[in-house]
Parts: structure tokens; sequence; C-alpha cells
């Protein structure tokens, strides 16, 4: 590993931190209403907005209101990508004259990008014209991001206020994170993206003649734009196939640098945003250092894994599925961020990381994304934890276990089990059905305990909302498209759904003054305990899988053998 790959995650991490607080100050103040610098251009666009739709932004909801128009709004979008796939040969922007999708190719789409999910199981190039590109799979990306900081927000204003029934309004919450934050960094992004040489064209595919003189059919499209939301709206996928692995995606180390970068901007942010919402900063730090910590550690482990010696390739750093324009430590770091989060995005194949590098980001997912996680999904499922954590200390201090001064009872506790589990036993129920099923096994492109990564991963990535694949796995085929939209909608509202309970259980409560017997939940002792607890639970839930996939190939391939 040389010193430049070096201080190229020190840089990345340093500026992590930097960002943190300036834009989670600025995302504190867009959802308390205060005034802010951009305040002067897009509060009348915003005011503008609620007075076309109807929308009366000082009416606040409870949970149930919140919810129903939360999930209203999802199903709408599900409905409207859906009808776009399945009647995109009669659409205009279609200058290849793409055939309509598959229907279960279709419905497996539209809830992956409705639940933030990107999971694609086509090559974008040859499915999706432009219109559906745009139309569709780009708008998806603006909505489903706001969604899950609509959610977040939600949840904060819930554990904030002292007394109250309502936590918010989704309508205002959505306009908001869409037309204060994430349409603005889209924006520069993609224009510095497009001076990079990411492409932005409606031109037609070309025909060019290679230096062997054979003709090749280039894809071109309005690429700058939708990859600038989907990293940072954590959701992931691609305009073209081989993902940011194509240099019409990600041209350069700068283009390179800054799409991983976007990846954790805002999930990292909006942990300052949380702490400066329920009025303490360091509470908001504590689960940034949390978070910080488990990626780290993570990371760490991909890269000792990466660069110890194989003893089937007799080297070290093994460059095949690699990104080998920017390096192994460039694709490692890109395969923990995409992971972390709620992304999906690659630019090197998780398939051709050695058994150990390839576990890591898998259990990143198995985690529940946690680590930084998707843009407010993230930061809501943590939080989660923070929950347990604080009820597990509790019960060690044998007194009422009370976070932000307002006391966890059972109804919280219940639904933060239920929001841990339910995604685990997709993942789990849903491995343990492929791995008997033939159409499911059919579509492995490895044998033994490799195979069985792929499976986990598939499933893990669905009901994670992440998107990555490991890309040995033939996904487009009806089971797996089936199966794995059905746990893609699980694993998003299985969720969401038990936060809002949360919300508007903990908003109605009044906070008691801290006593002697109060546990700190702001310092380095409970940073130690959450990711205790959060990994406690992942190891106690997947560790026999894991130790049938990724932990048994490493042995295996320390005897040499591979599959």
């Amino acid at each position: 590993m040389s010193a430049l790959e070096l201080v190229q995650i020190a840089l990345y991490v340093g500026l992590l931190i930097v960002c943190t607080p300036l834009l989670g100050g600025y995302m504190a103040k867009v959802f308390s209403g205060q005034r802010n610098f951009m305040s002067p251009v897009l509060t009348p666009i915003e005011n503008g907005i609620y007075k076309v739709s109807g929308v009366n932004a000082s009416q606040e909801m409870d949970w149930k209101t919140y919810a129903v128009a939360m999930l209203l709004f999802n199903l709408l979008g599900f409905l409207v990508l859906f009808v776009i796939q399945l009647v995109q040969g009669s659409l205009p922007l279609n200058p290849e004259n793409l055939p309509n999708v598959p229907t279960a190719l279709a419905f497996n789409t539209a809830i992956s990008f409705m639940t933030n999910t990107n999971w694609q199981s086509y090559a974008g190039e040859t499915t999706m014209s432009y219109f559906t590109q745009m139309v569709g799979l780009a708008v998806q990306n603006f909505v489903s991001a706001a969604t899950g900081i609509a959610i977040v927000v939600a949840l904060t204003r819930g554990l904030a206020r002292r007394t109250g029934q309502t936590i918010g309004n989704f309508w205002v919450d959505l306009v908001r994170a869409i037309l204060y934050i994430l349409l603005p960094l889209s924006i520069i992004l993609a224009l510095i993206l497009v001076s990079q040489g990411v492409v932005q064209t409606f031109a037609s595919y070309k025909d060019v003649t290679t230096l062997t003189g054979e003709i090749q059919h280039l894809p071109l499209g309005p690429a700058a734009s939708q990859i600038a939301i989907k990293q940072l709206g954590t959701n992931g996928g691609g305009f073209f196939n081989t993902n940011s692995a194509h240099p019409f995606e990600n041209p350069t180390p700068l283009s390179n640098f800054l799409q991983m970068f976007a990846i954790l901007m805002i999930p990292a942010a909006l942990t300052y945003t949380y702490g400066v919402m329920v009025g303490a900063k360091r509470q908001g730090w504590v689960i940034f250092g949390a978070m910080l910590l488990l990626f780290m550690v993570g990371l760490i482990t991909m890269l000792a894994a990466e660069y110890s010696h194989n003893p089937v390739y007799g080297v070290a750093g093994v460059m095949e599925g690699k990104e080998t324009r920017f390096g192994v430590a460039n694709s490692v770091l890109w395969a923990e961020s995409t992971t972390v989060a709620s992304n999906g995005s690659v630019n090197s194949m998780h398939d051709s990381l050695s058994p150990i590098a390839g576990m890591i980001p898998l259990f990143n997912i198995m985690l529940g994304e946690v680590i930084f996680g998707g843009v407010g999904a993230g930061l809501y499922g943590m939080l989660i934890f923070v929950i347990l954590t604080v009820f597990i200390a509790g019960l060690m201090v044998g007194r009422t276990p009370e976070y932000l001064g307002k006391k966890i009872e059972a109804r919280e506790v219940k639904m933060a089990i239920l929001a841990v589990l339910l995604p685990n036993a997709c993942i789990l129920l849903g491995a343990g059905l492929a791995s008997v099923l033939d159409q499911a096994l059919a579509s492995r492109a490895n044998m033994g305990p490799h195979g069985l990564s792929e499976i986990l991963y598939a499933f893990s990535s669905a009901a994670g909302n992440n998107g990555s694949a490991f890309a040995g796995l033939n996904a487009n085929v009806d089971f797996y498209n089936i199966a794995l939209g059905i746990i893609m909608l699980i694993g998003r509202f299985g969720i969401i759904i038990p936060v809002l309970v949360i919300a508007g259980s903990m908003v109605s409560k009044r906070v008691s003054p801290p006593s002697p017997g109060t546990f700190p939940t702001d310092g380095g002792l409970f940073v130690g305990l959450l990711v205790a607890v959060v990994l406690i639970v992942g190891a106690l839930t997947f560790f026999p899988a894991l130790s049938l996939g990724p932990i048994v190939e490493h042995y295996l391939m320390q005897a040499g053998r591979i599959f």
C-alpha cells in the first residue's frame, strides 16, 4: 500500500469530519424552519410549491397521519415508475428503441428505486431509455432519499420536544429535503462531474472504430445528473452496467474521490443535525463517533485482508476485479463506503474481494447499515440501537432507562426489537430458501461457500436497502426479482413504521430532570456500549451463516482452494 493511498484515505476521513458540522448545522436550520443563506432564493419557491399543491405548511401531523402520507406518496411513486417501464417503448427519449421492460423486472426495479435500494437486475444501457432513467429512476433517487431524511427528522422531533402530539408535516419535510439540500448539492456535483468527463447528453449511442479496427457501440446519455443524486442520496445503482467502473461514469481520480465522498457526506452530517435539533450537540457527536469507529475498523480489516499474501495467486494486493486505474485501496475504500451506507454503487466487483475483505461489506449491510447508513435511514437505524443500548444500560444500573430525559418503556423497546428483527429474518429466511431451490441455485456463478456468500449478499442487500451485489449472481430471473422486491419493501417500511411509532410515543412524554442515577449518553462509555450492542446483535444473528460462507472460504483459500 503506497503513501499516496494512505494520504487519500486520511483526506477522505478528515473531510468527512470537517464537513459534518458545516452541512449538519445548515440542515438543522432548514428543518427547524430558520432562515439560512439559501432562504432568499428558495423560500418563495417553497411557498409556491405549497400553494400549488394545497399543502398547509403550518399544520403538523401526528405519527399516524405522517405515516399515511408517507406510504401513499411512496405507493404513487412505485406505480408511476412501474408503468413507465411497462410502456417505455412508446415513450420519447428512447434513441436506441429499447423495448418495454419485462413485468417481473419492472416490479423489482420500481420497488428497488422507491425504497432507496437501487438494486439493479439489469444493464442500464441495454434496458432503460433516457426517459425512464430521468423521469423514472432519477426522480425516485430524489424522493426516496428525501423520504429517509424526513423520517429521521420526525423521529428527532419526537425525541426533542417536551410534550405534544405532532412530529411535523411530511410534505414540508419532503419539500425542504429536496429543495434546500439534495437539489443544490446535486447541481454542484453534476457540474463538477461533467467537467471531469462524465457524459451528459441526449445524443444517440455512437459507433466508433477501435485501434484494432473493430466497431464498438458506445452508450451515452444524461448520466452525470443521475450519478450526482444517486451518490448524494445514497441511492446507488448505475447509469451503465459496470457502474462507477465505467469510464463514462467515473473517468478520473477526482471524480472517483468526489463520488465516494458524496456517499457519506449527508448521512454523516445528519448526526450533527440531530445533535442541534435535540439541543445537545454532544449526542450527535457520540453517534458520529460510534459510526466512524465501526467504519474505520471495517476499512482497516478489509485493507489488511486485501494486502495480505494470497496463497492461490502467490502475491499480495490482487488486482483481479479491482479498479485498475485507481488501485486496490480505492476499490476497498469504495466498497466499505458504499456498504456502510445504503448506496450500492461500486467501482470494483465485490465478488473478487478476498473472503475476509468480502465479508466486511456483507457484515456492514447485515448490521442494518447503521454505520452512517442511507440518508436518514442510517441515523434512525442507529437511534434504534441507541434505544436498545439505553434499555440494556438501564437494566444494568437497576432503574427505568431514560434517553434525553424521556423514559424508554415497553412500547419503544418492542418497536425497536421489531425494527431489528424484521430485516434480519428476511435475510436468513430468504437465503435459506434460495439455498435449497434449484431455480435459485442455478443463478450462482460459483459453487461451495463462495456461492453461499453470493446468495447471502443478495438477500442482505435487499433487506438492508443497499443495492450493491457480489456480481456473481444472476438475479434477473423471476424468483429473485419477486423475492428480493418483497424483501426490499419489508426492509424499508418494516423499519420506518416502528420508527414513527416510537416518534409518536416519545413526543407525548414529559422530560424528567437528570438525577444521580441517570445513565449518561453523551460520553465515550456510551460510544463503547453502543458499538458493542450493534456488533453483538449482528454477530449472534449472522455468525453461523458467515461461518458457512466467507469464513470457511478464507481457510480453504489458505489451503489453496478457490470456488
